[in-house]
């Protein structure tokens, strides 16, 4: 099978967030999907398979386990079928837990990509875990269905914040990102997911499903720049209208092979 890998959320190699693509003409068994995603031991492996002209579904698996939402794999997947397969126009990409994630190729060579609005809510009761496992105590805890958001009070702050592996880990089935306001960016933020892939992510497109509507809010404007302060980093373009959040940003391509299972 060819298999692909794209630097996602960036214009340079080695940057951004690296996810593998892997088109199918019939699905895998669940089990070998897992395997090859270990064996790759990327954030995430993309599995995509073509229903008809421009609609695919795609399925997402970290070396942990399947995910049910994915943006940086869902760019490198755009990615992969606009600029190694031709595909012109809008791409419809169905998923069983997020409907369908609608992708175009803009006109500044951007992959902007339509989620769903994810917009976290404040809880009232803090885990213990959470607060054991980030070295920096939250101003705010909110949640949506992915992750426990933790606003920290400056920039500096979601820099220098260090975690816990094993706390963060007993919140599953629930990540964690740590968020505040940049005076660079509109906002930056740092992505843990012991329970689900791994302990840092690089770049989380998914997360700004819910990051980008609470800025918004925050800062009184729709569109806003973002950045992932992970090792490699990422930059993110968002877009916040009532329903959708449109984020957008580059790939760049390392490797494009064939695997043998």
């Amino acid at each position: 099978m060819d298999i692909f890998i794209v630097d996602a959320f960036t214009d340079q190699q080695f940057k951004g967030n690296s996810a593998a693509v892997i088109p199918v003409d019939d699905w895998l068994t669940a089990e070998l999907m897992q395997s090859i995603a270990i064996e790759n031991n990327l954030s995430e492996t993309a599995f995509i398979k073509q229903v008809e002209g421009n609609q695919y579904e795609i399925r997402w698996f970290s070396p942990l386990t399947e995910i049910d939402f994915c943006g940086h794999a869902t760019l490198a997947s755009a990615f992969v079928l606009f600029h190694e397969f031709g595909v012109e126009n809008e791409i419809e990409f169905i998923t069983a837990e997020v409907g369908t994630l609608k992708v175009v190729l803009n006109q500044h060579h951007e992959i902007e990509m339509t989620f769903p609005v994810q917009m976290p809510e404040p809880i009232a009761d803090i885990p213990a875990q959470l607060l054991l496992g980030l070295s920096k105590t939250p101003t705010q805890v909110l949640r949506n269905r992915q992750a426990y958001f933790a606003i920290l009070s400056c920039e500096q702050d979601v820099l220098d914040v260090t975690y816990d592996s094993s706390q963060l880990k007993q919140l599953a089935p629930y990540d964690v990102v740590v968020t505040s306001a940049s005076t660079q960016y509109d906002f930056i933020s740092r992505y843990f997911w012991p329970a689900s892939g791994g302990d840092e992510d690089p770049v989380t497109g998914s997360i700004h499903a819910g990051l980008a509507p609470y800025w918004a809010d925050k800062l009184a404007k729709t569109d806003l720049l973002a950045y992932q302060a992970s090792r490699r980093g990422g930059i993110l373009k968002c877009q916040v209208t009532n329903q959708h959040v449109i984020v957008s940003g580059q790939g760049v391509l390392y490797l494009k092979g064939t695997i043998n299972v």
